[in-house]
């Protein structure tokens, strides 16, 4: 293990350890989900020469659900505006949430922005051990080559208003409608009474 990724794994502890990672919002007329939810309202983080902003992991469609087991995407933008080029090389999340996957480095020129997410998914929770409905947060941290470590509050969203046309992790949103309550149906060997026939006057 290089000196470098010997710092990432132990600050990855320390982090993961001290920090819950996976938070509900409450329910009712002033839950976060019954609240429209959009991205430049969301809190701005700059840190070691990187902004990160309109961050947030893209949920099921109201009413549904990911199921555990299931994947959720990661949507956000990166700045950097140091002095050198970056690259975002990790993203860290608590195993009791899920595993994040990240395919490739994000090269991160200086002064220059990136869109993570669009057009295409890439960085991705998987795995996840609890189901989400959104309205949730995850807590996750970013590892960069030069910035460092910087941690992240991230909220869920319903695939809703403007988010309805973004796409779910690969592999299909995995979520499901909560099944309806079956009807009561007739005792098995039970005879059904005849409906009576309307009378008619004369």
């Amino acid at each position: 293990m290089t000196r470098n990724s010997r710092r990432w794994a132990i600050a990855a502890a320390a982090f993961l350890a001290a920090a819950p990672v996976l938070a509900g919002c409450g329910t009712g007329e002033d839950a976060n989900t019954n609240k429209p939810y959009h991205p430049t309202e969301a809190v701005t983080v700059r840190q070691n020469g990187i902004d990160i902003s309109q961050a947030f992991f893209l949920g099921p469609e109201p009413g549904s659900k990911i199921q555990a087991g299931g994947a959720t995407p990661l949507y956000m933008s990166l700045v950097n505006s140091a002095q050198t080029p970056d690259q975002l090389v990790g993203v860290g999340v608590d195993p009791a949430v899920g595993t994040a996957k990240i395919p490739a480095p994000v090269e991160l020129k200086t002064g220059q922005g990136v869109r993570v997410g669009t057009p295409t998914p890439t960085i991705v929770v998987e795995g996840l051990k609890q189901p989400l409905s959104g309205g949730e947060s995850i807590r996750i941290q970013l590892q960069f080559a030069n910035a460092g470590i910087i941690p992240v509050t991230v909220p869920v969203i319903t695939r809703s208003r403007e988010f309805a046309t973004l796409a779910p992790a690969p592999g299909g949103d995995q979520s499901s409608t909560p099944s309806a309550t079956p009807s009561a149906s007739p005792t098995e060997g039970a005879t059904a009474s005849p409906s009576p026939s309307p009378s008619t006057t004369e």
